[in-house]
């Protein structure tokens, strides 16, 4: 099985889809240059789409003068008056870059698929075009990358050492995941510490299964998204959303093989599971103002980010393979 993605003149081809390649995902920097961050478009599973108003890049405080007839009483600088007896006002100007984080799971659930790439690939080409798309509009960008067992905290950085920094890690934390019984905390904690870090005003793709999202992890992802535009990439198997003819399958995922029974009860069990957990996600983005966008691993991951951020450029395209 292999991938292939022409864009212009360059080419990018996946050898092994179970492995996160850093050469692939370095050379995903020529088709991010047909995207644009600017487009992003917000899809509800159920509100239909639409563009997203951004929060905007984040403000910073700039001087204080005399207030004036017109002056948003908001901005009164309260100090300043008080001290000088003379109403004040703040100016603030625009930040010129604007924080972008990426959180990627390469858990052992991420280490499957029935077609197309693994889970975790599919999260690493995503998050990969995202940040090359960030680093060359000038934006910092940062992110969590995370497997059963630990994970990495990259703060924002400019340019092209904060994309290739964020491939090492993706390519690294699969290389080294936990047992499949791995602490599923991972997620509660590394949104909490995506919530610490992430200033008001910033976009934050989050790509992965969602697997353990407890009432925690959830309410993170709801104040996450109050002060800044989030992009909830959930990526899925076939296999999890259907499940093939009632019989008795051998399965191995993240070495370990396993036997899975669609037969009866267990399909319907199956069946439900997956999409209770689809739907949770869904509903809590929907209230949240979240973007919410499925994505399957025999997906074209950058067809996938044209439909979010709109093509720009002529000529471009894109080919997967298998």
């Amino acid at each position: 099985m292999s991938a292939a993605t022409d864009v212009g003149a360059g080419r990018i081809v996946t050898h092994d889809p179970s492995l996160v390649s850093q050469t692939e995902l370095i050379r995903l920097r020529d088709a991010a240059r047909h995207l644009s961050l600017d487009a992003l478009r917000i899809r509800a599973r159920r509100g239909g789409n639409y563009l997203s108003h951004f929060k905007g890049r984040g403000m910073e405080f700039d001087e204080a003068r005399l207030y004036q007839d017109g002056d948003d009483p908001r901005n009164i600088d309260w100090r300043l008056t008080a001290r000088t007896g003379r109403a004040y006002t703040k100016l603030f100007r625009e930040e010129r870059e604007r924080p972008v984080f990426c959180w990627v799971d390469q858990r052992p659930t991420m280490q499957f698929a029935t077609r197309g790439v693994f889970k975790g690939v599919q999260a690493a080409r995503l998050a990969a075009l995202l940040g090359w798309a960030a680093v060359q509009r000038g934006d910092r960008l940062g992110g969590f990358v995370f497997n059963g067992a630990q994970h990495a905290e990259l703060r924002p950085l400019l340019g092209h050492r904060a994309a290739l920094r964020l491939i090492h890690q993706m390519a690294a934390m699969q290389s080294q995941f936990d047992a499949p019984n791995s602490d599923t905390g991972v997620v509660e904690r590394t949104l909490a510490g995506l919530h610490r870090v992430a200033h008001p005003g910033s976009l934050i793709a989050l790509a992965g299964d969602f697997t353990g999202m407890t009432e925690k992890a959830s309410a993170h992802l709801v104040s996450i998204a109050r002060h800044n535009d989030v992009l909830v990439l959930f990526i899925s198997d076939g296999l999890e959303r259907e499940l093939p003819p009632a019989g008795r399958y051998p399965l191995s995922i993240a070495g370990r093989r396993l036997v899975i029974d669609t037969t009866g009860k267990r399909r319907r069990d199956w069946i439900a599971r997956f999409e209770a957990r689809r739907d949770a996600l869904g509903e809590l983005c929907e209230r949240s103002r979240v973007s919410f966008q499925e994505v399957s691993t025999d997906d074209d991951p950058l067809e996938v980010m044209q439909g979010l951020m709109g093509r720009v450029g002529v000529g471009v395209t894109s080919r997967m393979t298998r």
